[in-house]
């Protein structure tokens, strides 16, 4: 069931974040819909740019309609994620989205706002909530790329100004994460100080964690061992999901970790059956490995087991 992003953000206030994952095939989405199922967490399905081209934006669609029709018990919500304002337009036309997400914060704050704001009208006259983004993450998204010495926390004072300027329902913080595989340099942590200041001036305002993969360090290691090449990579502490989740963080964004699971699973299959060239097993392996890797996420998440007093909140 197709729901809201306001109605799961309300939900989960200050008790648990709502898993929003990353999908581009079938595969992808059996093993999301599987996983929350098993862990009973309501979750956010995203749907990125690429995505969308990847195959056909009307294929992905038919993919989660379907998806949603196999697991009629599944709550979850659709979202565009890192949209430019075109992009957002399209899916606000469509009638298929819960949310948008417009990522101006490559731009100055004036323009940011203006950007967003100019979303936020048109979202709103037909429904939908709008998440934005304020401060720079480091990293790599598909198109987005941020050298570490670019990437700004959010400053706390700005967000105030900026949610109240643009009425975007959500705000993207920028706390220390960082897209990709290579989130971390020594130490990995939060900026838990910076977390508080926004919460304090934004009392029961929902926000987002973008880069938070954990990039698992077996998952790394058992790549590399198939004949990958990922040194070095370290992702955020899933410890720190429900620490987050208690100062507003609603919304925990996890796209990296599932695509290593995909290329672990590919990379062992292959390297143990050099002359197997038929896709369909491995892909079984993987819907499984994914479901598995998604329940365990809901589970640091807080969102496991949710679904029942969700639904019951929703009068379903």
């Amino acid at each position: 069931m197709i729901v809201t992003t306001a109605q799961l953000f309300k939900h989960a206030y200050g008790k648990y974040a709502v898993g929003a994952y990353n999908i581009n095939n079938a595969e992808q989405a059996m093993g999301l819909f599987r996983g929350c199922i098993d862990s009973q967490a309501p979750f956010i399905i995203q749907i990125s740019k690429g995505a969308r081209k990847y195959t056909d934006k009307r294929m992905l669609e038919a993919i989660i309609r379907a998806a949603g029709d196999i697991f009629p018990d599944a709550i979850y919500a659709v979202h565009l994620d890192h949209g430019d304002e075109e992009t957002c337009y399209d899916c606000i036309k469509s009638g298929f989205y819960s949310s948008v997400m417009i990522d101006a914060s490559h731009e100055s704050f004036d323009k940011n706002v203006a950007i967003t704001k100019r979303v936020v009208d048109a979202a709103h006259a037909k429904g939908l909530s709008v998440e934005a983004e304020l401060g720079m993450l480091g990293g790599v998204e598909e198109d987005i790329k941020v050298e570490d010495g670019h990437a700004t926390l959010t400053n706390p004072t700005e967000a105030l100004d900026f949610v109240k300027k643009t009425g975007c329902d959500s705000l993207a913080c920028a706390i220390g994460t960082s897209h990709g595989a290579y989130k971390f340099k020594g130490r990995q942590s939060l900026h838990f100080d910076v977390l508080k200041q926004i919460q304090t001036l934004l009392p029961g305002y929902p926000l987002v964690m973008h880069g938070s993969s954990s990039v698992p360090k077996d998952e790394v290691d058992r790549i590399n061992a198939a004949g990958g090449k990922m040194p070095n990579a370290v992702g955020v502490d899933p410890k720190e999901y429900l620490p987050a989740a208690k100062l507003g963080v609603t919304k925990v964004n996890i796209d990296t970790d599932g695509r290593l699971v995909w290329c672990r699973v590919h990379r062992e299959f292959f390297r143990d059956k050099p002359g197997d060239f038929d896709f369909r097993p491995p892909g079984k392996i993987f819907m499984d490995e994914y479901a598995k890797f998604i329940a365990s996420r809901n589970v640091l998440l807080g969102s496991a087991n949710q679904l029942a007093d969700l639904r019951k909140s929703l009068g379903k």
